[in-house]
């Protein structure tokens, strides 16, 4: 593409969805999130995404609830800023335990810092996951408290207009009703750490269905690979245009996806099938 054609700066935007396989141990993997950050920065990332509890994968669920950090303070929220601030990029920070007024349940939260180092969004998970086929049991609410509430951030990048993002984690992608109460948007998030059982069967075609029906683009970083405590996720990391076309995948182990969005491609899809403003209901 020549010099003419390309898109501008201010109309383009390299995004990094972060995979990982999270162990039982917090200093490995703020080890871990810390050298894949630097290596998405080194390629040029003003955005990169961690997946859900990039922090822990623990031995046992109530784990993460010990992990826990007051908001606004804790060795994992100052980790992020720092980060963020090191880089200088715009840090979504997978999710992040924070004490919740239940003594034994957290909030899931997914935050994002900017490349100051300052938390400029907070978004608490709405939908828990929950699961019993054969013998995989999963139970979210035994040690997390639903939110209800939709977030989006608009991230500032130099100059240019602000990109919308939508907040979403994991289980809220089966959720539709959710996406569209984040309203119109340049791209969403999607930090996860699907099951291999589940992934497997839904995973890319819920997120295929979920930048379609939006027409936005579609960030969404996982877990993927065995991990210390048995558990097996599906990984699979995907960024999907709003076409639903997947523009970079990584199946299994830790890693970086690296992409460039653009908001022609986003103006393109809107205006060649006008879905958003056909909307009834």
């Amino acid at each position: 593409m020549s010099a003419a054609h390309s898109p501008q700066p201010s109309d383009s935007l390299q995004v990094a969805a972060i995979q990982m396989v999270s162990a039982a141990s917090l200093q490995a993997n703020l080890d871990a999130a810390a050298r894949l950050v630097r290596e998405a920065a080194r390629g040029g990332a003003q955005v990169a995404v961690l997946p859900e509890f990039f922090c822990l994968l623990g031995r046992k669920d109530t784990d993460k609830v010990d992990l826990k950090e007051p908001a606004g303070q804790g060795p994992i929220q100052s980790f992020l800023a720092d980060l963020a601030r090191e880089c200088g990029l715009w840090l979504i920070g997978g999710t992040v335990p924070l004490a919740s007024p239940e003594p034994r349940r957290i909030w899931n939260a997914c935050l994002v810092f900017d490349p100051r180092g300052e938390q400029a969004a907070r978004y608490d998970k709405v939908h828990l996951f929950g699961l019993r086929r054969g013998t995989e049991r999963f139970d979210e609410s035994a040690t997390i408290v639903p939110a209800r509430t939709p977030v989006v951030a608009d991230l500032t990048i130099g100059e240019s207009q602000p990109w919308r993002v939508g907040l979403s984690v994991c289980y809220d992608l089966r959720f539709p009703e959710y996406y569209r109460a984040l309203g119109t948007v340049d791209f969403t998030v999607v930090p996860s750490a699907f099951t291999h059982v589940t992934g497997q069967a839904h995973w890319e075609v819920l997120l295929r269905a979920r930048a379609i029906e939006n027409q936005c683009y579609i960030v969404a970083p996982a877990q993927g690979g065995l991990h210390e405590n048995g558990r097996r996720t599906w990984g699979h990391t995907l960024v999907v245009d709003p076409w639903g076309d997947v523009l970079g995948c990584r199946p299994e182990g830790e890693g970086v996806v690296q992409v460039r969005i653009e908001r022609a491609r986003i103006a393109e899809v809107r205006a060649q099938l006008p879905a958003l403003a056909h909307r009834v209901m």
